[in-house]
């Protein structure tokens, strides 16, 4: 049986009437972000953890991002 709820300081929070024994062990999988769209404690926005590697390269072709399967694999370029 699954069981919907919300994680509020520390604890899952389940809907009323929901009964559990007392030390079942129980999953929780995390379903989506909190709607604030701010990141869980503890963790760190994308650009918090590869902001080291910014500007670290030079002399890249400047449409590298565009025509990276060219420069890899020597396939047609997407644009001349």
């Amino acid at each position: 049986m699954t069981y919907r709820g919300k994680y509020k300081n520390g604890t899952v929070v389940l809907p009323k009437g929901v009964d559990i024994p007392e030390g079942a062990e129980v999953e929780v999988t995390p379903i989506g972000r909190p709607s604030n769209g701010s990141s869980h404690e503890g963790e760190s926005s994308f650009y918090e953890r590869y902001k080291e590697f910014i500007d670290v390269l030079d002399g890249l072709p400047s449409d590298l991002a565009e025509n990276h399967d060219y420069y890899l694999y020597g396939a047609p370029k997407r644009k001349q």
